[in-house]
């Protein structure tokens, strides 16, 4: 019988988090400060569509640091046989239309980009107004589909990371930290 997984090793500390959540705040609120105002009104806002389940950490602290008027949204979606195969659908859907407005994808990791591919796809079809990504990590080893990625925290080695709302089948995704889990840790022992 297995033991208790082990604590995930750190691969990037709570404080570089910190650090490089507010330098993208800084860039994205200078970016979009010529876009927004009050006269604008909700059009003008820069709205932020975070991914389910895994932005919401990342995506509250962003969020918290702009400068520049913001609103949040979510949106959830489910892949069948693994993103990896394209296989992706919408479970949850965003509340704001995007029509006419200024929207930032808030999304926690682009591994094979299927993904975020789909989401890119789905939102230009709803004429915003501009279209953006904020990707806290991203894979570039695991890389299938070629997405943009206009903000980026992040770049990790081919790992399972755990942490600041990334998780191993709902587990650890409260730590401050970005951890690396072990492959005798991930079920099945392998690390995709």
């Amino acid at each position: 019988m297995r033991g208790e997984p082990s604590r995930p090793r750190v691969l990037i500390p709570e404080e570089r988090i910190e650090q490089r959540v507010a330098e993208l705040a800084a860039e994205i609120s200078r970016d979009h400060a010529g876009r927004t105002g009050a006269a604008a009104g909700a059009a003008g806002e820069l709205l932020l569509v975070g991914v389910l389940r895994g932005s919401f950490i990342f995506l509250a602290d962003l969020a918290r640091r702009l400068t520049v008027p913001c609103a949040v949204d979510f949106i959830a979606v489910a892949s069948y046989g693994g993103a990896a195969r394209g296989d992706v659908r919408l479970v949850l859907d965003v509340r704001a239309s995007l029509a006419g407005r200024h929207v930032l994808v808030v999304e926690d990791i682009v591994d094979s980009g299927h993904t975020l591919d789909y989401l890119l796809r789905t939102f230009r079809a709803r004429n915003p107004a501009s279209l953006r990504t904020c990707v806290l990590t991203r894979k570039p080893a695991a890389a299938e589909v070629e997405v943009p990625v206009d903000y980026l925290g992040f770049e990790i080695p081919d790992a399972w990371v755990v942490g600041y709302g990334l998780d191993l089948a709902n587990r650890w995704r409260t730590l401050p930290y970005i951890g690396v889990v072990e492959p005798g840790d991930v079920p099945g022992g392998a690390v995709p």
